[in-house]
């Protein structure tokens, strides 16, 4: 059966690897599982034929044979659990852990560092821009002031590279553009880490080659 997930035709976030099919096409090459890639538009996403596979109208989804998936954290733990590729760990406590850091990444890390760099983009001439940004950066560095000290000197958050470093990385990217993480610079070797790994830079090469297939570059 031929893996298809959807992506942005033009995406926002210009081949940088922010956007959510990122995480999908890693997760689809740890586990060295070939996939088809549908290119949607913001028009398409709107419609009913790709609100039938993603009710809010979003990219990532995942067709599979007759199962059709969509958010991209289910996506990569259902791309572990069936395909491996050691994103989850054979032993049930350390499966466990590994599926508390997946929440942890996009339940309790994202919701800031996504919220600034959406207002840096949104609401930069708005007067209270500066108060909005200041609490928001207050709140990503106690968010990472916890996940440094977690990680200390170790390569990865718990043992051995797994789908919860996986999605922690795809959301600490977020911080590039800004100079919060290199104030972290166990955090800062970390991400460099996870984008060593061939399996990243497979998917990100694809999915910028789609950018510059699209802006003719």
């Amino acid at each position: 059966m031929t893996i298809t997930i959807t992506a942005f035709e033009r995406s926002p976030d210009r081949g940088r690897g922010l956007a959510r099919d990122m995480r999908v096409r890693w997760a689809l090459e740890e586990a060295g599982q070939p996939y088809d890639v549908s290119l949607v538009s913001f028009e398409t996403m709107k419609q009913p034929a790709h609100l039938a596979r993603q009710p809010f109208g979003q990219i990532p989804t995942y067709e599979e044979g007759d199962l059709s998936l969509f958010e991209s954290g289910a996506i990569v733990l259902h791309i572990a659990e069936r395909h491996g590729g050691g994103l989850l760990p054979r032993d049930a406590n350390g499966r466990a852990r590994a599926i508390a850091w997946m929440f942890a990444a996009l339940n309790t890390v994202e919701p800031p560092v996504f919220d600034h760099s959406l207002a840096r983009i949104l609401e930069r001439n708005e007067p209270w821009y500066e108060q909005r940004l200041h609490a928001l950066e207050n709140s990503i560095r106690k968010r990472l002031d916890s996940l440094s000290t977690h990680l200390g000197d170790a390569d990865w958050l718990d043992g051995a590279f797994s789908a919860g470093d996986l999605l922690m990385v795809s959301v600490l990217l977020r911080l590039k553009s800004s100079n919060i993480l290199d104030e972290y610079p166990n955090l800062a070797a970390y991400v460099a880490r996870a984008e060593a790994r061939p399996a990243y830079q497979r998917a990100f090469a694809a999915q910028l080659a789609v950018f510059h297939a699209a802006s003719g570059g």
